[in-house]
């Protein structure tokens, strides 16, 4: 019975989002204050509603109900309790209620603390968002109903997907989710701000803290994405340019752009155009993203849909909302005025140019995991486009990002001097030249990209330090340090994120200049050498788990007098017939020790592979470091919604 109605609240539901697409929207132009106030209560019962059937569905993987078909077909009454639960979204029907009930969470948000918000726009916002609510309730009642019955239950299912029964994939869809509907919210802004057709200085704030919460949202779910991939599939590596990890880098790219581009219009009122263009681009990306993930027109070892027809769908959803939204920014764009003015050398001009490199980038990697796609349709070719054409095609960009960051982000707004602002980074300069070239001399392999990345990463750290340091003016040290620590929170978020930026940097360039492989057939007993590591294959035997059997290797390391054991596995799950590889690592501050065992061979022994990775963990590190500066500056009393903004009323363009 409870199936039944969370079935009949999904459906109550997406009749409340088509009354607050069109009443608000009615209100807003006719300026009848009790239509636009219908907007809150109706966002709010959404809410209610889809969470109501997201517990339920939730409930019914917990106790293992089989007699609905979406538990039966990703549970198992053996696997782990936190696996029942992440089944509820590892598959395209709960993952599609847990989208819808995160838009609701989102809109109902925008009601909640959007007081300041004047009412047109605030109801202008909300029926945007219902609008988009509705396409997805829509898709999930018609395509892809969560609540299927069976007319027999089963005794037992089929099991979730064995490479989605681990931690980091349980947290990951839900984070990235977080950040893919977050872009919605600054989408119903910037449709929301073309209606009325005017942008201002309020606009730029209010949406800030929207774009900062889904870049930090995606930030996290991405960084997770990759530490799965880096244990988990065994191959060692931490990103490999796979279509579902572009379709969730490509958002983050806009994001990043759209976030420094609504600076220039809160501080400057300028770029309006081009910032209610990103907003556009970043949620029509993330549409994109979800058409990749569930269409199965692209192959990823990430994808848990393969549906064309439902791909129909998300295409349709994705043309509407992209292109009608495009078509209205045509229509509105003449009257987004810019009003601030500035030099060619500016922090707005900084600004511009990280927006271009940004947007850039964002379209090669688009251009790299669609091309394979265009070119089956164009010629009937299957063709694959791998890491060397990404490596090629978007280092540069990064590359001369990162060179513009430090001193960018120092500028003086409306007109600078680089000699001025250049001149304080000089000792940073000297010091990453001088790491770079260490690097080079040491490095394992001939490439350039580890020294060029070590140099880099050092001077973007110099730089967030540096610009840190410059905000709090002169006078001596113990005044600067109690200036330091009165700073406003966004000023400290600012810097911590430009600080994880170049700690990534860093740790990609640690793996690139000086990792180490090796690869061989072992026998139980038989050392070896790799690199200052002694490695022993100790022993090999077959253990059974909660809902899998293992082959679980003891690999002995020795170095410098310390010695421990690394455990990798070869799993095998008997329900969903299916391996799984789960590579042993030893995490350190300054390197992985990474092993990995295989199938036993013809000629006796196994296939074991050792990879030795120089900073690794800072990847990751670097990546919590810029989640951490965002949330540092969305706590930022400034930043949060509205707050701060002036309460005049918004006066529509008629």
């Amino acid at each position: 019975m409870l199936i039944e109605l969370a079935h009949f609240c999904l459906i109550l539901a997406f009749a409340i989002s088509i009354v607050q697409m069109i009443v608000p929207l009615v209100g807003a132009h006719k300026n009848w204050r009790g239509w636009m106030a219908l907007a809150e209560p109706a966002a709010t019962s959404q809410v209610i509603l889809v969470g109501f059937a997201f517990a339920v569905l939730t409930w019914a993987f917990v106790v293992s109900d089989f007699s609905v078909q979406l538990v039966y077909l990703n549970s198992h009454t053996d696997k782990p309790l936190i696996y029942k639960i992440s089944g509820v979204w590892g598959n395209h029907e709960g993952s599609l209620l847990l989208w819808v009930l995160i838009l609701a969470i989102f809109g109902a948000c925008a009601a909640w603390f959007g007081d300041d918000l004047p009412a047109r726009l605030k109801a202008r916002v909300l029926a945007v968002q219902a609008a988009v609510s509705v396409a997805f309730y829509a898709f999930i009642i018609f395509t892809s109903n969560p609540f299927v019955r069976l007319e027999f239950a089963p005794l037992n299912g089929r099991d979730l997907n064995p490479l989605l029964q681990d931690p980091g994939l349980a947290f990951h869809p839900p984070l990235l989710y977080l950040g893919y509907v977050g872009l919605s919210m600054t989408f119903s802004f910037a449709v929301a701000a073309l209606i009325e057709g005017k942008v201002d200085a309020a606009w730029g704030r209010w949406v800030r803290p929207w774009t900062l919460a889904a870049w930090m949202f995606l930030t996290v779910g991405i960084a997770l994405g990759s530490w799965w991939a880096y244990y988990e599939l065994g191959w060692g590596g931490f990103w490999f340019w796979d279509p579902v990890e572009n379709a969730s880098f490509m958002p983050w790219l806009f994001a990043a752009a759209l976030l420094h581009s609504a600076i220039v219009v809160e501080k400057r009122e300028a770029l309006k155009s081009w910032t209610i263009l990103l907003a556009i681009l970043a949620f029509g990306f993330s549409l994109l993203g979800t058409f990749i993930v569930r269409s199965g027109v692209l192959t990823s070892v990430h994808a848990f849909a393969n549906d064309p027809e439902r791909g129909v769908y998300i295409l349709a959803i994705m043309v509407i909302f992209t292109g009608g939204s495009l078509a209205l920014f045509a229509i509105r764009s003449a009257a987004l005025e810019a009003k601030g003015a500035f030099g060619i050398v500016s922090r707005e001009s900084a600004l511009v140019l990280n927006n271009i490199l940004l947007a850039v980038s964002a379209f090669v990697v688009f251009i790299g995991t669609m091309w394979p796609l265009i070119a089956e349709m164009a010629t009937g070719r299957v063709l694959s486009v791998g890491p060397p054409f990404f490596n090629a095609a978007f280092t540069p960009f990064m590359i001369a990002l990162a060179l513009a960051l430090p001193i960018g982000s120092m500028l003086a707004w409306k007109r600078g001097s680089i000699k001025r602002t250049a001149k304080s980074l000089v000792g940073w300069a000297v010091l990453a030249v001088a790491i770079g070239l260490l690097a080079y001399a040491v490095q394992t392999g001939r490439s350039a990209l580890g020294p060029v990345g070590m140099a880099l990463g050092v001077w973007v750290v110099g730089g967030a330090l540096t610009d840190l340091w410059s905000r709090t003016g002169r006078g001596g040290v113990p005044d600067r340090v109690r200036r330091l620590r009165r700073l406003p929170r966004a000023d400290w978020g600012k810097a911590l994120a430009h600080f994880g930026i170049g700690v990534t940097f860093l740790g990609v360039a640690g793996i690139l200049a000086r990792e180490t492989e090796d690869i061989r057939v072992a026998q139980i007993g038989e050392s070896y050498q790799v690199g200052a590591y002694e490695v022993t294959l100790a022993d090999v035997r077959q253990e059974r788990g909660p809902n899998y059997v293992t082959t679980i290797a003891d690999v002995a390391i020795e170095r410098g007098g310390q010695s421990y054991v690394l455990q990798p596995e070869k799993r095998f799950y008997p329900v969903a017939q299916m391996p799984t590889t789960e590579a042993a690592i030893r995490n350190g501050f300054l390197r992985d020790v990474y092993a990995v065992i295989g199938d036993p061979q013809e000629g006796g022994g196994y296939a074991v592979r050792l990879y030795i990775k120089p900073l690794a963990n800072w990847i990751w590190g670097g990546c919590i470091l810029m989640a951490l500066g965002g949330l540092l500056s969305l706590s930022d009393r400034r930043l949060r919604v509205a707050a701060g903004a002036a309460k005049a009323k918004t006066v529509p363009a008629e």
